[in-house]
């Protein structure tokens, strides 16, 4: 056996604690509306206050990195996003975002931007958010996740007032963050209204996409959707 047909197999058994793994549109990114392959990890040390997967903080089923990959292929889908929870607070999820790039998906990385993104596989779309004031958690915003951002890469705000808006408009300038990646701003449902954002985007011209939860739109805060 090769070293290379070794390593994948040591990989792919190794295990992640899993919330779920679910068949919906992508309702955000720049993939907004295509199907997509979502697993959800279990756990996350952030509490933000407008959280929806709270029910993804504990619990979840152990599953071999191999078990997963089968699970994925059964939906015959292109695209799959390994979400949480915080992905990254398990280590082994490294391993799995680059065992599914090698069967071939396209893969992004929804993370709170908390953890360290050094180390993901450079194949990977990460979309990256940073943690507003109104969110309750932006001392955990580790600012040099930014050194590591790639043109494919997404930073994402979540807006829930005002004050949110001009904090993120601010660290928008301070970082030159348009000039890296694409920068999403998005309201933070049932606080924020859509309207409001982007009527705000649009006085101001400031070049980020304006963007919903098209998930939400479709089937509220309903899991697994």
């Amino acid at each position: 056996m090769s070293n290379n047909v070794k390593q994948n197999a040591s990989i792919t058994s190794k295990q992640l604690r899993i919330t779920e793994i679910f068949y919906s549109l992508q309702g955000e990114s720049n993939t907004v509306g295509i199907p997509t392959v979502f697993i959800r990890l279990t756990g996350c040390p952030l509490r933000c206050q407008y959280c929806d997967t709270a029910y993804a903080f504990t619990g979840g089923e152990s599953m071999a990195i191999a078990a997963i990959l089968e699970k994925v292929k059964s939906y015959k889908a292109s695209y799959v996003t390994v979400t949480g929870g915080e992905p990254l607070a398990q280590a082994q999820c490294h391993g799995l975002l680059s065992r599914l790039c090698d069967e071939g998906y396209q893969v992004s990385l929804e993370t709170s931007g908390a953890i360290d993104i050094s180390h993901v596989d450079g194949r990977v779309t990460k979309v990256v958010d940073i943690k507003t004031p109104d969110s309750g958690e932006e001392s955990r915003n580790l600012w040099r996740n930014l050194d590591f951002i790639q043109e494919h890469d997404q930073i994402k705000f979540i807006i829930c007032s005002r004050a949110d808006y001009e904090w993120s408009c601010g660290i928008l300038e301070k970082h030159k963050l348009a000039t890296r990646c694409q920068v999403l701003f998005s309201p933070s449902y049932e606080q924020l209204p859509a309207t409001t954002l982007a009527e705000w985007i649009l006085e101001d011209q400031i070049p980020v996409r304006f963007q919903m939860q098209l998930h939400k739109v479709l089937w509220g805060n309903e899991p697994g959707r």
